[in-house]
């Protein structure tokens, strides 16, 4: 007996991974027939303009979009945006970037961001720390009172606070300074793990 083609192609439809799903909300960077860039979240045909990306460089399928793999490590990702803004490539900043539901006007103020900052220098990259929290003080216990007559005069027992574990850095700060000046500049990228790797978000 035969499947309704119906049938098969929801069958279908939930074996794709989710990794496909996440390359579909990807923004696509194309080129209009001005020689502008456009980013949509729609394919550049639909746009009327044509898709655009690194020579030489790979990428997803025909989304104009540059991967250059997944950054498992904070160094990975640390390098890809020393490579982009080495190279002033857009493309690149805004593979490592987690898009997640975001809207095309929120889309276009974001890549206009990533835009500026690979255009300035990059001087250095330095890992961002949550706050520090106040130091504990140590915990002194009063006598017991259940303690025995003879034991009256013993002395409050000091318990150490707990050794405070390393943090670990919840974003990246860019140290830059702007175009053809020795102004300094700053930005701060978010640090996220998602898909088994490390992203920046703004």
């Amino acid at each position: 007996m035969k499947l309704p083609a119906l049938l098969l192609l929801s069958c279908g439809l939930l074996s794709l991974p989710l990794g496909a799903h996440a390359q579909a909300q990807r923004v696509n960077r194309c080129t209009n027939a001005q020689g502008q860039s456009v980013f949509t979240d729609r394919s550049c045909d639909a746009v009327d303009a044509t898709a655009r990306a690194p020579r030489g460089e790979p990428s997803v399928g025909n989304t104009g979009i540059y991967r250059a793999g997944c950054a498992r490590r904070l160094s990975e990702l640390t390098e890809q945006i020393r490579q982009a803004v080495s190279l002033q490539d857009v493309n690149r900043l805004s593979s490592i970037y987690l898009w997640g539901n975001v809207s095309n006007a929120t889309a276009n103020q974001i890549i206009g961001r990533l835009e500026s900052v690979v255009r300035r220098p990059l001087v250095d990259i330095a890992p961002v720390y949550p706050s520090v929290a106040e130091p504990i003080e140590p915990l002194i216990l009063p006598p017991d009172p259940d303690a025995t007559a003879g034991a009256a005069g013993v002395v409050p027992v000091e318990v150490a606070p707990p050794a405070p574990s390393r943090p670990r850095p919840v974003g990246l700060r860019l140290e830059q300074t702007l175009a053809n000046s020795a102004t300094p500049s700053r930005t701060v990228f978010g640090l996220r793990r998602q898909y088994g790797c490390f992203w920046i978000t703004l």
